[in-house]
């Protein structure tokens, strides 16, 4: 046997604690090792590779090769060769080939051989390290999978550690986040977060004392992205991720993964507030056509298109050249309640030439406005409830005449009219605006 002889604790005997530290050393390695000599004879074999092929350590030690063992003789001459053709090439080689197990099943195997020198350096051996090749292809589909998550998803990965900090960031999330990958390493989520970053440090925490959860989670996050911020909505999965090597599984982190539904909630939302809106309008015409009374049927009307739409309505009815008077209110207390006529409402608004209601009346058409930082002086100026804050202010025409003007006001925790509030308010106004017309005639 050459020098490279007698590393395995089974059939070789070194003298001294050197002997003792190879056998461990080569029975520890989760990798499946075989040695040959220079004369392909068999000089190591592990407890890994003992399990894989069924064969101990001392069935191997002292053989030829493979033949008349672990492989069929028509195979053994060629994989021999072939491993010992490793010898005196440079590098380490690749193959797969058909062993034998000790039961005589057949196991295909993936093996990284390499020659191994004397201390003359001449070809003294080679060691080949093996295993199963279904092993090796799901080692291979991980790493895969984890290259592919980091570098090709259509979703954002983050790593994150057990102190809640980014550890790796894949471009997808890099995006989202409005930073580079390496940006956020190392940093705490609250430097992009500005809102939702509780919501999301919860459940990260969660995952981390109590496991995966059953099913994905949309949060709502606010993120400061080049000063700006935008409000984005995130469907989000986490998995938690727990060392592989310890005895009890010791949390190293979380996977989080999550996709940017925004423009989908949004569309959802918008749909069924469109629903809920055009519903009350109906339920609204409904019930209005039960009064007999058209003050009655006027407040009914309201009084539904309020519902989630605004907080106070106004009607203000011409009395003289650019001059309106208060026909009909909601109570301009903070609390809510029910439209009314005004008591004592002949007494011309002093209103300035600047007043949205006065602009929709010149105009024929819808006006929004929205108070500065002192809604309170804002909306005081404009003679409208102390809390009023965003005003929409539309025309009631009717058979070719304007007949008043119909304000809706939001107070200041609420967002400002946009376009399509336009198209609801003024499809109430039209129906209002047909209720006054009717009492007019009567």
């Amino acid at each position: 046997m050459s020098a490279f002889t007698g590393a395995t604790s089974d059939a070789v005997s070194v003298p001294g604690a050197g002997a003792d530290l190879l056998a461990a050393l080569l029975d520890g390695m989760d990798a499946a090792l075989c040695a040959f000599d220079a004369d392909g004879t068999v000089t190591h074999w592990n407890r890994e590779a003992e399990r894989i092929l069924g064969w101990s350590a001392g069935e191997a030690v002292g053989r030829h090769g493979f033949e008349g063992w672990a492989a069929r003789s028509a195979d053994a001459e060629e994989t021999l060769k072939r491993l010992m053709g490793t010898m005196k090439g440079p590098g380490r080689q690749i193959h797969e080939f058909v062993l034998l197990h000790k039961d005589g099943g057949r196991v295909l195997v993936r093996s990284q051989s390499a020659g191994v020198r004397g201390t003359d350096g001449s070809p003294a051996g080679v060691y080949c390290a093996f295993s199963e090749v279904h092993v090796q292809l799901d080692l291979e589909r991980s790493v895969a999978l984890s290259e592919a998550l980091f570098d090709d998803a259509s979703w954002g990965v983050v790593l994150v550690d057990a102190d809640l900090r980014p550890a790796v960031v894949n471009g997808h999330a890099a995006r989202a986040f409005g930073t580079g990958r390496t940006t956020l390493l190392g940093r705490p989520l609250g430097d992009v977060v500005v809102h939702g970053l509780e919501e999301l440090e919860g459940a990260l925490q969660h995952v981390l004392a109590e496991g995966t959860p059953p099913g994905p989670a949309e949060v709502w996050v606010t993120l400061r992205i080049n000063a700006e911020e935008r409000r984005r909505c995130w469907r989000s999965g986490f998995l938690r991720l727990s060392s592989p090597m310890a005895e009890v599984p010791v949390p190293l982190g979380v996977a989080w993964l999550f996709q940017d539904v925004t423009e989908e909630r949004l569309a959802a939302r918008e749909a069924d507030r469109l629903r809920f809106r055009w519903s009350q309008l109906h339920r609204a015409g409904a019930a209005a056509a039960e009064c007999e009374d058209p003050a009655e049927a006027t407040a009914v009307l309201l009084d539904f298109a309020l519902a989630g739409f605004a907080d106070h309505a106004l009607i203000d009815r011409p009395a003289g050249e650019r001059r309106l008077t208060r026909a009909l209110a909601t109570p301009a207390a903070t609390a809510p309640g029910p439209a009314s006529p005004v008591v004592g409402g002949g007494i011309p608004l002093r209103y300035g030439p600047r007043h949205p209601a006065l602009q929709a009346w010149d105009r024929e058409g819808t006006v929004r406005a929205t108070a500065g930082r002192t809604a309170e002086v804002w909306a005081e100026a404009h003679q409208w409830p102390g809390d009023a804050a965003h005003a929409l202010c539309v025309v009631l025409r009717s058979r070719g005449e304007t007949l008043g003007v119909l304000t809706f006001l939001r107070a200041a925790g609420r967002s400002p009219f946009e376009r399509e509030d336009v198209v609801y308010a003024e499809s109430v106004a039209s129906r209002v605006a047909l209720v006054l017309d009717l009492a007019g005639a009567s």
